[in-house]
């Protein structure tokens, strides 16, 4: 009798010592986050992509900060209104995020690549910055407002692969980065593929070793899978028509994030469909979905769009949950949803989430009445160790942080 009683006594104390999951009740606020869990937060803004990441040990990093123009009615609108500049809105959802920090800071801020829906556009209208070096729009405004540990990007320092971008928006930002390069204490290193290192917990990396963030690929240099060999996807570009050397899509950094038996992935924008008449390695979905296998969750490499989500990579990562971050009409589009969605590629249940499906959409692409959530910021919540995970969907029509919809538990494999 003493033995089971002992016995019941250790479980229970087993169980206190684990860290439950945050349960989230639709119609109140989300909770915060708790330690050892991580969150993966894709923030509808109307106007690009972004997405913040809490790490198990509260290690911070942001995945762009996008904000481009306003073109059409094509374009989504801004969420939750046009009050604010998206990267000030970028700011305050982020401060709600963190509200568990006393000072909110990120530890890493990743920019995939050099388009303005990933790093924000910058014009005559753009606010200029406290040193007067740079303009704020997108990951500018984000380094304003918040300390920066380290930043990542795939063209540090000299930016001249595969040629040298000359557009207004990217010599903000090299002004941004050449200032805090010099000025401040952000480190700025080059993406390098195949690392597991280069973004690391810094908080607490003991109290979780099951956490790996893996550098997959940039400038065409793919992970083989095999430690941190890496091997070029690009031929010589001496021997390639200027004509098809790899565009700024193809050169997207892209990265798998494990924790226990949960993977994750982000491809930002590599295509993997070439044109008609282009080389095959511009298709980059391929070699890069052979490095990471399967995983639970990922979001759709270039939101969606024609030139992605080939069958091979689909059937090769087959993640239980798909994200599709949304800015305009063709996110995603008929081919990209249709392979998704097939039960040929990979047998089983899957739930798409879009942060704001276009109502043009939902007459151009039969099926799409059966994407689990249309709009919102779309939050992932995966438990302490990995085991399973939650969506949490999360009301963008105003800054109340109200919680929609909660989907799951999901198992991870």
């Amino acid at each position: 009798m003493r033995i089971t009683v002992c016995f019941v006594r250790l479980l229970l104390v087993l169980c206190l010592a684990v860290p439950a999951l945050a349960q989230d009740v639709v119609g109140r606020e989300i909770t915060p986050w708790q330690p050892g869990t991580l969150e993966i937060h894709q923030i509808s803004s109307g106007r690009g992509n972004a997405g913040l990441y809490i790490l198990p040990d509260g290690t911070t990093l942001l995945v762009d900060a996008g904000q481009n123009a306003r073109q059409s009615d094509w374009n989504t609108p801004d969420r939750p209104d046009d009050a604010r500049p998206a990267g000030e809105r970028f700011v305050r959802y982020i401060r709600h995020a963190l509200r568990h920090e006393p000072q909110p800071s990120l530890d890493y801020v990743l920019l995939t690549h050099f388009h303005s829906d990933h790093m924000g556009q910058v014009s005559d209208d753009s606010p200029m910055s406290r040193t007067g070096a740079y303009r704020l729009t997108g990951l500018t405004y984000i380094g304003e407002q918040f300390p920066i540990g380290k930043l990542l990007d795939r063209g540090w320092p000299d930016y001249k692969f595969p040629a040298p971008v000359e557009s207004a928006t990217m010599k903000n930002y090299l002004a941004f980065v050449g200032w805090h390069s010099e000025k401040s204490g952000m480190k700025i290193e080059r993406f390098a593929p195949g690392s597991n290192g280069q973004v690391a917990l810094v908080r607490a990396p003991k109290k979780y070793p099951d956490f790996e963030f893996r550098n997959v690929g940039a400038n065409g240099e793919v992970w083989t899978g095999v430690g941190t060999v890496t091997r070029s996807h690009f031929p010589d570009l001496a021997t390639v028509p200027r004509a098809d050397w790899p565009t700024e899509n193809m050169c997207s950094t892209s990265f798998r994030l494990s924790y226990g038996k949960f993977d994750y992935f982000n491809g930002a924008d590599i295509p993997g469909i070439p044109s008609d008449g282009f080389p095959l390695w511009h298709d980059v979905e391929t070699p890069v979905a052979k490095a990471v296998g399967t995983v639970e969750a990922a979001i759709l490499n270039h939101h969606g769009y024609v030139d992605t989500m080939n069958a091979f990579f689909v059937a090769t990562l087959r993640p239980r949950v798909w994200t599709i971050s949304v800015w305009d009409s063709p996110h995603p589009t008929i081919g990209a949803w249709n392979r998704i969605q097939s039960t040929r590629l990979y047998p089983g249940p899957r739930d798409v989430f879009a942060t704001d499906s276009h109502p043009a959409n939902r007459i151009s692409i039969p099926g799409i009445d059966k994407i689990a959530a249309q709009t919102g910021h779309v939050v992932l919540r995966v438990s302490p160790g990995g085991g399973e995970f939650r969506v949490v969907l999360v009301d963008h029509t105003s800054e109340s942080h109200q919680v929609k919809q909660v989907f799951g538990p999901y198992q991870s494999r």
